[in-house]
Parts: structure tokens; C-alpha cells; sequence
């Protein structure tokens, strides 16, 4: 008998462990785990685990065999855990009809099993009956795939179960969006079956993503087609949204042992050492005891004083489980693990030895149990004094999923394994600093054109399309379409990747396909996305943002690359040069550095050798390449721009040319019109009048100062309620008082009345719009069409059979964004009802940093919170039920939305202390601020709202959230606007002989149908009323000055506000109108209310009611929490009154804080001690003598007006009488002496 070496001995003693006490529970014919012998049912997560010792020693094995036998039982261990893996790919695959169907759905109901039949692979609960829905456990499967792949263990066999995988990892890609159940099953902690976004599930599954990519899973002999594909966007969503919710865990979870798996072995999902490091503390401090670690607080799992027979807890029951909730050994076998990896020696020995101590012993062999627990007996001493009781094991022994990963790391700590054998992929190394990213820029040129103007101005040589030659330039939507083809496969009707764009991190990378290299342009820069990437200024805005992404989440080889195409588009008005701000884009490229980011300006060709470049292999085939060539070359013609024929009269901003006199031009309308086959009365004969107004002489001054109009006798000048933000000099410029919508309505619109039926005749329209040369008067007339015969009747114009009206729709939309009349681009967005591809991202951004987002008006029942990531479709859906007909108001919310997450990703410290993101408060707010600038009527402030640009609605939107001072202007010079309307020259076709009230009467006709679908937003700007039965705050002079807010009933002058008061009126209430809006409070505002609802039955609110036994329910920093309270508030629909009531809880938060307020034996209603405070400033202004028209009291809410415009601090702050008010309504409480001092 040959003899043993040292290792092989003690690897004999690894093997005999491991299969007394796991290889024992595994079933002979499936291969799958079960927690005990007889146990039916094989948890995904726990056979993952269960296999680790087993993989573990398999390598050792393998690595240290000296005898032939000790080969034979490295395959032995290798062929066990293969046997698994692919009895749990079984189990999956029988369930590919819900894998297809989640990728769309993302429901529960749709979603894979977390837990099958051992012995048959089936399922054992039916969809609705358990929380299967456990991302974390199906992430775990593709990276212990990807893992064990690369170890050498062949686990999958054919291009079917190929294509499942991929699948698998579109499955689990939304993860940064999708509530489960988590890694405790069941949801939020209260156990009531409510799915939360939780960071153990997300990281888990952006470790999966980035170890499975580019795995070859058929091995070293694998093809291309065997090779997995996952694009980098959706792994740096996982990144960003882990990030944000670390160290928690979810809303109800403030901390969880269960993030282990995720810091460390085996994901290493987090890049941040600090971050690593601040939540292994927050577990350790928070959950750490004597034998082991707490799931998380107030866990009531095998706790003595849990009741088993219910399946849920009760809402305040909680409560109970606080200080003697179950410690689990399994959490100290991560640590000593993580110790390992760390390298970190007095770690491995602390929680080794801690280990070896709880340890119990079972058939001979010493395992680790499920978990220890408080005996009953024993809990209400263990709840005075934490800690201080011996403990019992409990549950499961041995628990597989501790246990094993318990014996791995033994088996590195003997030796027998490196770190880098149970991670080939180098996970571990996640925390490595990275190199500085130096993003590539390549421009490329439209036109020819283009090429010299940019040699001329910059001395920049850029290629043009042709000269990148053999790069090809595509957008983005091409590589969409195309990604779409990955994992597709008839055989288990699989439809391939969902149509989710490609970022900017995909599109910053060169794709070889079918030996051909594309660059592909970033979705931003896309013309035929949302309307926002027609604005020059917004794109330049946009890609300063994506460049500062790039250089964050990059971590690929080589360096990204951004295809900048420069098109007509971005031109001056001139034509005859590029828009200023591109051009100082530009230069500032040209140095190197773009606001912190490093960049290099240069060719495509240039980059071939630096880029990082990717091989599409799914649509190679070694069998027949043409069929795949094919399909690419379909995929091309699809995305491919084709030229559109023009229907509509080009406008009075594409003329050439502008004749003063169009009398002549009469004649031959008439001699048109009279030959068409209308049939028109003498009622509908028409004539062109020329009409002059103020802006003749203002007009003429600017043609005669132009030296570049050559005789041309159109003047490009703004539309006429254009305004304009100047942030750097907020003085208003007065100049031509601008025309009213009305006014415009009445003066401009052509009418077709058929006075018979008294309506529009729909032929003689489609005539007009044939021939208006008015973007407004095209887009009315589109959306009478549009209303009235809907958006597929066949208009017939211009003898064209087929076009319908959306066709229409189009080709105005393509116009008023080439000409930058933002109106009519959002009015026929609306009817187009497009989409902006990225909003339900921009939703999950704002939802995984603990922002709730309202749609819908504040007024209104139809508000609606968004409180998880949902689909594109249900959240369209959402936003269009919240504005029913008003097509703007859904359209403008979109771009709210998106410029909220823009802001929130960029500058997150804008966003402190919000919780609940109302878009209709900030809509309001914005057409407030607009109003007070420009002291206009609120219609007017909504008109000039719907007509900012897109960066000029971001801007003002950045100012709202800062709550900077601006300025605004109403431009009359040329050089600001695209205009759809001359001032200079208006032409009136008008009914010969209708009078000019009957004429504006019928003008109403065409646009009664736009204006009752979009409310005006002078409505948004006055608050409306508080509840039936409580408040009401009016503020309907809001517009009565440029410098104030709001008016004071009474008051004469702004100069007698200003002798009495010594501040700026307006200052405070406008900042608490802003505050109030946007929901901020102040910092550990939520955590100050918990103790205050310590100390109370509960807080009154208006009509709402705060319990105070959710203390027992919810802990102080849960988010959970914060919003039940946010709730309540966000009932209050005037932003003002709200901010008045959130600085009243503030003053009495600090009873709480009082030692000798024990408890407060009734329910505080915050509303009276508003109004008492209120009280007492009046009566103290009374006494010093102040005007009696500063001092009116709203009759709905009794707070005294001027009580909103009053500092905080100072002797006649709020705070300072709100501190009065507080003391005297609970002076029963109080000690009436303190010291020395006396109550009063």
C-alpha cells in the first residue's frame, strides 16, 4: 500500500466531513439539496451554498492528487456539483415561459421559483402563494456559473441551454428596478408579502453581470456562439444603485447581516473600500453578539415570543422582538472568509476561534447550526440587559448553507486552496484603484460643409461620414435593434433581448460585426428620440453630464470613445456658422480637459488602436454567414433615414424672402381657390391684410443696425412670448410689452367656418394648412384635425392620397424643432404621445435613492405616487390617467422627470432631505417663479413656461431646487430666439364681411379643443384650498410686482412694508413656497418626529392622524417611516402652510428631547399650535403699531399673512413664537420652576 503525504491525509479528513455532513442531504437521482434528509423541497440560494466546500475541495483535490484515487475523487466532488448546477438549470428551463414573460412584465407572478421539488424538479408552491420572486438567488446561480466555468467544470451542453443563460441574464438585469422578495423571502420586514428594492439582491446580481460577460460557457473548446453577451450600461445601474442604497439594505431594513454576501465572498460587488468598510461596521456595531450576527433589528424569526402559526406579524408588534432577536452563525463564516480575502490575520483568528466555540457536534462530525436563540425563560432579562444571556441552538443541524461555506474557509486556511481558485474571474480585486479614464472624442461631419467651417473657425480637421471609412457610424438605436437578435431561439420561444436603448457606456465602445467595425453615436444625440435632442444647448449640457459618467463608471480595457456627428442643426440662424456655445464647447475640448474630465480630440481612425472594441459573435456562424449578414443589413434599412416629402407650406421663417405687400398674392389665392373643387360662398371669399403695429418702428431699428440682411427683407425675430433665462444679470429688460395668447388668437387665426352646420369645415382646413405659413396656425389647425377625425384620417392634401394626420403631426413636429418654437413641439409631442426612452430609468434613479415622484396635480384626485421602478408602458400609462386629456402637462412632466434625475446623479446634495418628488408642486412653482420675474398674469407665466427651451427648463429647474435668485427676459432682440411669427409684418385673412367679434368668436373654434384639454397654469400659481373643513391660504396677487411673491390685501406700497418690516417682501414666503413644494425638510427631521411619537398617543394634521404606536412598528431611521410621515404632510396642498407646519413639529420635536416630559397623555394637534403662534405675532404687531393691511388673517386658516413672511429666527421669528405656543399649550407638563428660572 503506497503511502499518503501530509496533505492528502488531512484532505481525506475534508472529505469524510463534508460528505457525513452535506453530500448526505443530496439527492442520488436530481443531484439537488434539501435542508434535511427528508425534506422535500431544494432552495435555489441554499444548494448554491451548499455546494461551495464541495466545489472548494474538488480543487484542492485536483491540485494536491498524488494517487490515482485521489484523482478519481476530484472528479467525483466535480461530477456532484455539475449535477446540481445543471438539475437547477433544469428546474429553471421547465419555467421558460416565465422567464419570457418577466422580462416585459417584471411581475411576481411571472418571475422564476426560488425553490423546487428534490426529487422531480418541479415546482412545490404555486405563484401566488410564496415570495419567489428572489433575484439574489438566480444572480448567485450566473456567477457561480461564470465561476465554476472558468475553474474548468463543464456545467452546460448545448447552444439551447446557451441561450437560456443569456436569457437568464436579461432576467436578471432589471434588478437596479425590480422589488423582490429579497434574501430573507419576505419582503418588507413585517413580513406581510410586499416586495422591496433591497441592495442584497442588486449587488448580487451586478456581480453576476460582470462575471458572466464574455464567458465562454462551453469552456476552452467553446465557439462564438457559446460566448455571453451583457452590455456595460446595465452593470453600472446596478453599481450606481447599490451605491445609494448601502449601507442599507432596503426602506424597512436599515441594516442586514445579509449584505455580506455582497461586501464580500462571494460577489465583491462593491467598488468603494469605504463604502465596504462603513457597512461591515454598521452590521458589526448594529448586529453583531455573542454567537454570531442578527439577520436584522427586531427580527422575530424563532424568537420565543414569535407566534408560528401566523404567517405575518401584526403592525406594532415589532416592538417585542427589539434586543433579543435570533444570532446566526453563518454571518461570523463570512467574516472569517472575509478576513481571507483581506488578508487581514487577526480577523481569520477572531471569528475562527469564535466559530470553532459554537460549533456543535453531530453524528461525529462538529457542525455549524442554523441559528442561536434566547430561551423563554430567559427574554425579559436579555431585554434589560442586551446580551447577557446564554443562548440555545435552534433550526436547522447542520445548517448546509453556514456549514459550508464555514469549511471553506478552513480549506483556504489549511492551505489547500488560494484565494484566487474559488475566484478565477478576480472578483476580490473590485476595491483596486482604477487608472484615469481619458475619454476619446470623435467628430464627424455631416456635410462637407461642415468640414471646412470647423478647419475655418477652430482649425479642427474632422472626417466626414465617408472619410471614417472602414469605421462605419451608426446611432444608437442601430445597436439596439441589433442586441435585440442576442439569445433569441425558437425552439423555447425565446424573443431575444428586450428593446431597452443601449447607453452611453455601450455606445462608447467599437463593434466588430461580421468582420466589420461600427462606432455608433450616443442615444442623446439621436434627432428621432424625444424632443429634447433638438435643443443645441441641451445635448452640449447632456454630453458634459455623460462625459463625467463615463470617466466614473468606465472599467473596461482601452479607452471609451464618444462619435460626436455634427449636423444642420446646430448652425447659427445665420446658417453660416455654428452655434456660439458649441463652438466654445469646442475649443475647450481642444485643451484636454472638460470640466474635470480628461479628454483627447482626434479621429476615428486614429482611436482604431486605443478604443475598446467588442465582437458581436452571436451573429457570426461558422455554418452560414450570409444568412446573419442578412440580418444585419435588415437591421440597417430599418433604423435608416430616409428623405420625407414636405405637405405643410414652409413658414415664414424658412422664406427667403418677405414682400411688405401681398395684395397681388390675393388674386392668385383666389384664382387657386376658385378653381379647386371647394365650393365657396361669398361668405368665405378672403383677402390678405396688411396690418401695422407697435413693433414696425422696434423692427425697422433692428433691420437698419443688421448689416448682414443684404436686402433680404425678413428679419428673424422671437416669438412674441418667447422669455429667456439670464441668471448672471437678473434685472428685468422692459422693453415691447408682448402680445397677449388671446390677443394673438384673435389678430392671427384664419378661419374656415362652414356657417351652415357652424362648424370647421375639415377640407378647407386641410387647405389652409396646405398653404399657412404659421407654425401656431398649422399646429392648431393639426390638433382640430386630430380631435375631430383623429389622428388616421386621410387628409388628402394636396391631391397626396394616405397622408393622414399624424403624418402631419410629424412634419410640423420636424419644423417647429428645427426652428425652436418649443410650444408647438410639446403641443404635437403630446398628440404623437412620444415617449422619452429613458424615463423609466430616470424613475428608478430617483426611486433607489429614496425619492418618491408624484404625477398629476396637487388639486386634483388624480395625483399619483410612483413608490416602485415600473415598465416604460404602465409608467406612461400612469402619467397619462394623471392629466387625462392634457397632453402638455404629461408631456412637460416627462422632461421634469428627466431633468430630476439628471440633477439627482450629478448633485445629490440638492436633493438632502427630500423624500417625495411632486412634479405638479415644482410645475406650479416654476410658473410662480416665471410670474413674479416677468410680473405677468399667470396665463401669460404658463404660456412662457410651455415655450422654454429644453435647457432653459432645466436651468430653471436647477434654480427652483437651489433656490438662487434669477432674472428673466423677455427678449425683443434678434439674436435670442427662433421665431415662428414676425412682430413686424402680421397678415390677417379674415372674413370679408363678419365683424371682428363674431370674428374672435369663431377664432375659438380651432383652439377650444387644445386649451380645454391643457388647464392654465395661472391656476397652479394660487394655491387651491386647503380641506373642505380646515384651511385656505389665497395667494392670488402672487404676479402683483417684480420683486415680490405675493401681495399683502391692503397694503398700499411696497415702500410701507419695507419702513415697517426692514426685509424684502416676499423673501420668506417665497422660500417657503419653494421648500414646501419640493418637500425638503430639515436634516434628521423624521428621526426627531419617532421620539416625539414616543412621548404622545399621536400628531394631529388637519385631518390625519399619526399613531403614536409605529414607533413599536418602524425604527427610527427606517424610510419606511419618513414616508408614513411625508404622507401625512403631502395632504396639505398649499406649500407655504406646509413648510409652517413642518418648522411647528420641529419646535415640538424638542419636548422629546426634554428629561423631565415623561409622556404626553393626549394627541397634539399641530394645526392649533400653528394658529396660536399665529396669534401671538399678531397681537405683538398689534402692539408695536403696525399697519392694520399687514395684519389680515386668512378666515379659512386664522395664520395671520404676514405670519408666512417672517424669518425663522430673530425675536419676531416664527420659531419664536411657535416656541410660545408650544410652551403654553403644554405648560401642564412642566415643572413650574427650572432652576432659578420661572415658566411663562
Amino acid at each position: 500500500m503506497r503511502s499518503r503525504s501530509n496533505s492528502g491525509v488531512k484532505l481525506d479528513n475534508y472529505a469524510r466531513i463534508i460528505q457525513k455532513s452535506i453530500l448526505k442531504f443530496q439527492d442520488p437521482v436530481t443531484g439537488l439539496f434539501s435542508a434535511s434528509k427528508h425534506a422535500p423541497h431544494a432552495w435555489v440560494r441554499d444548494n448554491l451554498y451548499s455546494l461551495q466546500a464541495v466545489w472548494g475541495l474538488a480543487l484542492a483535490y485536483r491540485k494536491h492528487a498524488d494517487l490515482d484515487e485521489d484523482k478519481s475523487k476530484s472528479y467525483e466532488l466535480e461530477q456532484s456539483v455539475v449535477k446540481c448546477m445543471r438539475s437547477l438549470l433544469q428546474c429553471m428551463m421547465r419555467q421558460v415561459e416565465k422567464l419570457e414573460l418577466f422580462k416585459t412584465s417584471l411581475s411576481p407572478n411571472d418571475c422564476l421559483h426560488a425553490k423546487y421539488n428534490r426529487k422531480t424538479c418541479g415546482t412545490v408552491v404555486g405563484d401566488q402563494e410564496w415570495g419567489h420572486l428572489q433575484l439574489d438567488a438566480t444572480g448567485l446561480y450566473v456567477l457561480m456559473l461564470a465561476q465554476m466555468t472558468a475553474s474548468g467544470f463543464e456545467i452546460i451542453y448545448t447552444l439551447d441551454e446557451v441561450d437560456f443563460v443569456q436569457n437568464l441574464v436579461f432576467y436578471i438585469s432589471c434588478a437596479f428596478r425590480t422589488p423582490d422578495y429579497g434574501i430573507w423571502e419576505r419582503g418588507d420586514k413585517t413580513n406581510h408579502g410586499v416586495p422591496e428594492l433591497n441592495a442584497s439582491s442588486v449587488g448580487m446580481c451586478k456581480a453576476a453581470l460582470e462575471a458572466i460577460d464574455e464567458i465562454n460557457l462551453f469552456g476552452a473548446g467553446g465557439g462564438p456562439q457559446s460566448v455571453i453577451h451583457v452590455t456595460p450600461d446595465e452593470k453600472a445601474l446596478c453599481q450606481a444603485i447599490l451605491q445609494s442604497l448601502l449601507p442599507r439594505e432596503s426602506n424597512s431594513k436599515e441594516v442586514d447581516a445579509g449584505l455580506l454576501s455582497v461586501i464580500g465572498y462571494p460577489a465583491f460587488a462593491v467598488n468603494d473600500d469605504q463604502m465596504v468598510k462603513l457597512t461591515r461596521e454598521e452590521i458589526v456595531d448594529k448586529l453583531q453578539g455573542r454567537y454570531g450576527c442578527a439577520r436584522f433589528l427586531r427580527d422575530g424569526y424563532k424568537t420565543a415570543l414569535e407566534d408560528s402559526s401566523r404567517l405575518h406579524y401584526e403592525l406594532a408588534e415589532l416592538k417585542v422582538f427589539e434586543n433579543i432577536e435570533c444570532e446566526w452563525p453563518l454571518f461570523w463564516s463570512y467574516l472569517f472568509l472575509d478576513g481571507i480575502f483581506n488578508n487581514n490575520k487577526q480577523q481569520v483568528i477572531e471569528y475562527r476561534e469564535a466559530m470553532g466555540e459554537l460549533l456543535v457536534l453531530v453524528d461525529g462530525v462538529r457542525c455549524v447550526p442554523e441559528l442561536y436563540a434566547v430561551p423563554a425563560d430567559k427574554v425579559e432579562l436579555e431585554k434589560a440587559t442586551p446580551k447577557s444571556q446564554d443562548r440555545v441552538p435552534l433550526g436547522k443541524l447542520p445548517h448546509l448553507w453556514g456549514h459550508s461555506l464555514y469549511l471553506l474557509g478552513q480549506l483556504l486556511w489549511d492551505g489547500f486552496l488560494a484565494p484566487g481558485e474559488i475566484d478565477p474571474l478576480n472578483r476580490r480585486f473590485a476595491t483596486a484603484p482604477k487608472p484615469d479614464v481619458v475619454v476619446q472624442v470623435a467628430i464627424v461631419a455631416e456635410e462637407k460643409s461642415f468640414q471646412g467651417m470647423l478647419k475655418e473657425k477652430l482649425g479642427i480637421h474632422v472626417e466626414t461620414m465617408d472619410e471614417a471609412d472602414p469605421i462605419m457610424v451608426q446611432p444608437a438605436r442601430v445597436l439596439t435593434t441589433v442586441y435585440s437578435m442576442l439569445g433569441k431561439n425558437k425552439k423555447l420561444k425565446l424573443t431575444g433581448r428586450p428593446k431597452n436603448q443601449i447607453g452611453v457606456l455601450g455606445t462608447s465602445k467599437l463593434y466588430i460585426i461580421n468582420g466589420k467595425t461600427f462606432a455608433f453615436t450616443p442615444n442623446f444625440l439621436d434627432q428621432r428620440d424625444f424632443y429634447m435632442s433638438l435643443d443645441t444647448d441641451m445635448l452640449i449640457d447632456t454630453m458634459l453630464t455623460e462625459l463625467q459618467y463615463l470617466s466614473t463608471y468606465w472599467n473596461m480595457p482601452g479607452r471609451p470613445i464618444i462619435t460626436v456627428p455634427i449636423h444642420s442643426g446646430m448652425l447659427a440662424e445665420n446658417g453660416e456658422n455654428f452655434k456660439p456655445n458649441l463652438i466654445a464647447t469646442l475649443r475647450k475640448v481642444q485643451t484636454g480637459y472638460l470640466y474635470g474630465v480628461r479628454v483627447h480630440l482626434g479621429s476615428l481612425k486614429s482611436f482604431l488602436s486605443t478604443s475598446c472594441k467588442t465582437r458581436l459573435t452571436f451573429l457570426e456562424t461558422e455554418v452560414s454567414p450570409k444568412p446573419a449578414n442578412n440580418a444585419f443589413v435588415k437591421i440597417y434599412k430599418e433604423n435608416y433615414d430616409e428623405g420625407k416629402v414636405s405637405y405643410l407650406a414652409k413658414t415664414a421663417f424658412e422664406f427667403k424672402a418677405f414682400h411688405f405687400l401681398v395684395f397681388g398674392e390675393y388674386c392668385a389665392t383666389s384664382s387657386q381657390m376658385s378653381s379647386n373643387s371647394l365650393s365657396l360662398s361669398e361668405h368665405q371669399r378672403f383677402t390678405y391684410i396688411f396690418i401695422s403695429f407697435q413693433a414696425l418702428p422696434h423692427s425697422m431699428k433692428i433691420c437698419s443696425r443688421n448689416p448682414n440682411t443684404k436686402g433680404n427683407l425678413y428679419i428673424r425675430l422671437p416669438s412674441v412670448n418667447q422669455c429667456y433665462l439670464n441668471l448672471l444679470s437678473p434685472k428685468p429688460i422692459h422693453e415691447l410689452k408682448p402680445l397677449s395668447d388671446i390677443l394673438i388668437t384673435k389678430i392671427l387665426i384664419f378661419l374656415w367656418q362652414d356657417v351652415s352646420s357652424k362648424q370647421l369645415n375639415a377640407n378647407v382646413l386641410v387647405h389652409r394648412l396646405h398653404e399657412s405659413m404659421f407654425l401656431w396656425e398649422q399646429a392648431d389647425i393639426l390638433n382640430y384635425l386630430y380631435m375631430h377625425k383623429g389622428p388616421d384620417w386621410d387628409t388628402e392634401i394636396d391631391g397626396e392620397p394616405g397622408v393622414t394626420v399624424v403624418d402631419l403631426i410629424e412634419e410640423l413636429y420636424d419644423k417647429a424643432g428645427q426652428q425652436g418654437n418649443w410650444m408647438v413641439v410639446r403641443q404635437m409631442t403630446g398628440l404623437l404621445q412620444k415617449r422619452v426612452s429613458g424615463l423609466s430609468q430616470s424613475i428608478t434613479d430617483l426611486l433607489i435613492r429614496q425619492k418618491q415622484v408624484t404625477v398629476g396635480l396637487p388639486q386634483e384626485p388624480k395625483e399619483f405616487t410612483i413608490t416602485r421602478p415600473m415598465p416604460a408602458d404602465e409608467l406612461h400609462n400612469v402619467i397619462a390617467e394623471s392629466f387625462g386629456d392634457d397632453t402638455d402637462m404629461a408631456v412637460l412632466t416627462q422632461e421634469i422627470i428627466m431633468y430630476l434625475a439628471m440633477f439627482i446623479r450629478a448633485s445629490p446634495a440638492l436633493f438632502t432631505d427630500l423624500l417625495r418628488l411632486r412634479v405638479g408642486l415644482i410645475i406650479q412653482v416654476m410658473a410662480s417663479e416665471l410670474a413674479r420675474h416677468l410680473a405677468c398674469s399667470g396665463e401669460e407665466a404658463s404660456t412662457h413656461l410651455m415655450n422654454l427651451s429644453p435647457f432653459e427648463m432645466k436651468q430653471l429647474i436647477l434654480n427652483v431646487l437651489s433656490g438662487k435668485e434669477f432674472g428673466v427676459i423677455k427678449s425683443g432682440e434678434m439674436y435670442f430666439a427662433n421665431p415662428s411669427l414676425p412682430l413686424a409684418f402680421i397678415f390677417l385673412l379674415l372674413h370679408a364681411f363678419i365683424s371682428e367679434t363674431t370674428s374672435s368668436s369663431n377664432s375659438a373654434l380651432i383652439r377650444e379643443t387644445y386649451y380645454m384639454q391643457r388647464k392654465d397654469l395661472s391656476g397652479l400659481i394660487s394655491p387651491p384650498a386647503w380641506t373642505q373643513t380646515q384651511h385656505s391660504f389665497d395667494t392670488q396677487d402672487v404676479t402683483s410686482t417684480p420683486t415680490s411673491v405675493r401681495s399683502v390685501p391692503g397694503l398700499s406700497s411696497p415702500s410701507t412694508y419695507m419702513q415697517f418690516t426692514g426685509h424684502k417682501r416676499g423673501q420668506w414666503t417665497r422660500r417657503r413656497r419653494i421648500d414646501g413644494a419640493l418637500n425638503r425638510v430639515p436634516h434628521n427631521f423624521y428621526t426627531k418626529i419617532w421620539r416625539l411619537l414616543e412621548k404622545c398617543y399621536g400628531l394631529v394634521i388637519g385631518e390625519h392622524h399619526i399613531p403614536g404606536y409605529v414607533t413599536k412598528e418602524m425604527t427610527p431611521g427606517e424610510i419606511k417611516f419618513a414616508l408614513l410621515v411625508e404622507n401625512v404632510l403631502n395632504h396639505i396642498p398649499q406649500p407655504e402652510y406646509r413648510q409652517l407646519v413642518v418648522e411647528v413639529l420641529v419646535v415640538l420635536a424638542l419636548l422629546a428631547e426634554t428629561p423631565r416630559v415623561r409622556f404626553l397623555s393626549d394627541n397634539i394637534n399641530v394645526d392649533r399650535v400653528l394658529v396660536k403662534a399665529s396669534d401671538m405675532f399678531y397681537q405683538d404687531e398689534m402692539s408695536d403699531g403696525a399697519p392694520d393691511d399687514i395684519l389680515q388673517k386668512d378666515p379659512n386658516t386664522l395664520v395671520c399673512n404676514e405670519f408666512y413672511d417672517c424669518a425663522p429666527s430673530g425675536p419676531h421669528g416664527t420659531m419664536t413664537y411657535m416656541s410660545k405656543a408650544v410652551a403654553t399649550s403644554f405648560s401642564e407638563y412642566f415643572p413650574e420652576y427650572v432652576g432659578d428660572c420661572s415658566i411663562s
